[in-house]
């Protein structure tokens, strides 16, 4: 959730583009009921956590990543609810402007380093960099995921609809 409301704080900043507004709020509003709902007990971290600074910038760097890629996710719903909404809201970003800001998220440099992070905090904590459990294999599956919508979007010239509904699933 923070990580959403600080990628939209970034791209309204460098982009203008206030009709993301609605979206990552809504999605934030959605992850803080979640999270409220949830139980907040603290308990100790096991000592193979506690052990280094890999760990805090691993996951300084998924929190990132997760903000880009909310951010990444509300442009490509604006893409695809423009021709629905695009004439009634006068402040609705052009179908150019969405297209592009879709990839400019900066999720695939974000993730690579979320990985990489990941890897080498493993190899330190447990003595091995891949071990292929779930959270592994999530992020290396949406690393290659994005890597998809990017080199779809640069070699085969993907624009519009399909590069959004890449980055919508």
């Amino acid at each position: 959730m923070w990580g959403a409301l600080l990628a939209y704080l970034v791209f309204e900043w460098r982009f203008s583009v206030r009709m993301l507004t609605l979206v990552v709020l809504l999605f934030s509003l959605t992850m803080l009921l979640y999270a409220m709902s949830q139980q907040s007990g603290i308990e100790p971290l096991i000592p193979a956590l506690q052990n280094n600074l890999l760990l805090p910038l691993h996951v300084t760097f998924a929190i990132l990543v997760y903000g880009a890629a909310c951010v990444s996710f509300a442009v490509a719903v604006l893409y695809l609810l423009r021709p629905l909404l695009g004439d009634r809201i006068r402040a609705y970003p052009s179908a150019r402007v969405l297209d592009e800001l879709g990839y400019k998220a900066g999720v695939i440099p974000l993730l690579t380093l979320m990985i990489l992070l990941g890897a080498m905090w493993a190899n330190v904590a447990w003595g091995r960099y891949w071990s292929w459990d779930p959270k592994e294999t999530a992020a290396l599956v949406t690393w290659l995921a994005y890597g998809a919508n990017l080199h779809a979007r640069v070699v085969a010239k993907w624009r519009g609809k399909r590069a959004a509904w890449l980055l919508v699933i």
